[in-house]
């Protein structure tokens, strides 16, 4: 459950829209120093953006969920659905609002049927992820020149 001073929500009306890209901007091009070219990608166009916005109204954090075929596509698994681009503003951070955006999106994955969650890890968020039950598999690898691995949690039972 999303924290009572906090309200997630799909974005969907331009405003909306236009903060969750400020809020990936801030986090993973200025302080993560992601390529711009490499941060937006064509998911974007049919993810599901969710936006965490405090109490007074500022947004503090945004994730997608990737779902359908798009989501077969990257996963490669029928019945997975896809969380990426999680990101919670400086400020807002260690105060749980990231696991309640993970919840969130599990949530909106077994709304669509989803049995599975796949998501790319940044490795230094390794421990944050498997503490919410996601497990690691495979090797390390880049996603905008910063060290990734593939985890997965059943959304099962």
């Amino acid at each position: 459950m999303p924290r009572a001073e906090t309200d997630i929500r799909v974005a969907t009306t331009p405003e909306e829209l236009a903060a969750v890209h400020a809020i990936r901007r801030e986090v993973f091009i200025v302080e993560q120093e992601v390529p711009e070219d490499e941060e937006w990608d064509d998911l974007d166009a049919t993810a599901e953006h969710l936006l965490v916005l405090g109490g007074d109204g500022t947004p503090l954090g945004t994730a997608r969920l990737i779902h359908g075929d798009r989501a077969l596509t990257v996963t490669g698994r029928s019945g997975a659905v896809l969380l990426g681009r999680l990101a919670v503003r400086k400020a807002a951070r260690g105060t749980g609002l990231g696991a309640d955006l993970v919840r969130a999106i599990e949530a909106a994955g077994l709304a669509r049927g989803a049995t599975e969650l796949e998501l790319h890890a940044q490795v230094a968020a390794l421990g944050f992820y498997e503490r919410l039950g996601y497990t690691a598999h495979g090797p390390e690898y880049l996603d905008g020149g910063i060290p990734h691995r593939t985890m997965t949690r059943s959304l099962a039972g």
